[in-house]
């Protein structure tokens, strides 16, 4: 199990939820937990996926992720769990 955070921020428009889990269910990885919230109009996501099922290599679906980003006008960053947690450790 190779277990990723995603956020994904920006200002909110139709659509941004779909386009992202398309993404991870097409490249076969699994959302084991989501939260989202709208705060005056500005759209925010934690994602937490598992990537052990995706034959792509992580560097790749980062880069594809951040250009999806780009594409919906928000900005969506990956970072492995193991790293994650340890930098909030602190």
């Amino acid at each position: 199990m190779s277990k990723t955070i995603i956020t994904v921020v920006g200002k909110d428009a139709v659509g941004i939820i779909a386009k992202v889990c398309t993404y991870l269910a097409e490249n076969l990885v699994n959302v084991e937990d989501i939260s989202q919230t709208i705060v005056q109009g500005y759209f925010n996501m934690m994602m937490i996926v598992d990537t052990g099922g995706s034959s792509k290599p992580y560097a790749e679906m980062v880069t594809e992720l951040e250009d999806l980003g780009d594409e919906i006008d928000v900005k969506i960053r990956c970072q492995r769990e193991d790293i994650f947690t340890k930098m909030h450790r602190i």
